[in-house]
């Protein structure tokens, strides 16, 4: 059985990757691309949806293909644990299954356990991560979904710390991690998570350096798994067995849609 697709934002840079993975892998077919002003009628037959359009256009797709009864796979960026709140109760009234992917990159995931499993040793974790000029939100999801994880498996011995946030330059904090954006020529994608304690410090660097390479494999795992998903279900890791453990993040309650601490969620992929 073929499994139809359409794919929101499928003229972009991710967009163009997951259009080449979906139309080379055995049992599933293109039936639609959309660019993000395309009409959601578009997605009508589709049985599945791929979302790689922009922040603000993502919920949007996101609710139209539940209201339709069809499972979506989300690559956007824009999506913390606090927006995820808005579409939770719409994807568990429908049965439907929408599967977050800040990543797709294997590396970036095991980066951000690897940061995930050291955080309840260091006192003081900041991130900062670039990205090529064009990317138009920031932080980017990848950081933001490293910050809730760390956040998560601090969560008996307190909040990071982080002195003087008050202070424009000390980043934006997310789930009291702060997070430094670049965006510049040059770059495709690099994150850097600094842990620092008394008398030491240890930093884990993941960069990306061709996207199509880098995320296919991912690509191909989260499409299986969106195919058939049950309710919302975030990262990667959640269908691959990378050795370290990462505890859930607890859910937030939603908040309005412009106004999602960590990304410009009403304004404006990783």
């Amino acid at each position: 059985m073929t499994t139809r697709v359409a794919i929101v934002g499928g003229t972009g840079k991710l967009g163009r990757v997951i259009r080449e993975v979906v139309e080379t892998e055995e049992g599933y077919q293109v039936a639609a691309v959309l660019t993000s002003r395309s009409e959601m009628s578009e997605l009508d037959g589709a049985d599945l949806v791929i979302d790689a359009s922009t922040p603000a256009v993502s919920i949007d797709v996101v609710r139209a293909a539940v209201e339709r009864g069809i499972n979506v796979l989300v690559g956007t960026s824009g999506w913390s644990n606090e927006r995820i709140a808005l579409v939770r109760p719409l994807v568990d009234a429908s049965g439907t299954g929408v599967v977050f992917i800040p990543n797709f990159s294997l590396g970036s995931v095991i980066g951000s356990a690897l940061a995930s499993a050291a955080a309840p040793f260091f006192p003081s974790i900041e991130i900062v991560e670039a990205h090529h000029e064009s990317k138009i939100d920031s932080p980017s999801g990848t950081a933001v979904r490293t910050a809730e994880l760390i956040a998560a498996a601090r969560a008996e011995v307190g909040p990071v710390e982080s002195p003087h946030v008050d202070q424009r330059a000390r980043g934006q904090r997310v789930a009291s991690v702060p997070i430094h954006s670049l965006r510049r020529p040059g770059v495709v994608a690099r994150q850097e998570t600094i842990l620092s304690g008394a008398g030491e410090s240890l930093t884990i660097v993941h960069d990306t350096i061709d996207p199509a390479t880098a995320y296919a494999p991912g690509i191909r795992i989260a499409l299986a798994a969106a195919r058939e998903a049950t309710g919302v279900v975030v990262g990667l890791d959640s269908f691959i067995d990378i050795g370290v453990r990462t505890r859930p993040v607890v859910a937030e309650e939603p908040v309005a849609d412009g106004d999602v601490s960590g990304q410009v969620a009403g304004a404006t992929s990783a």
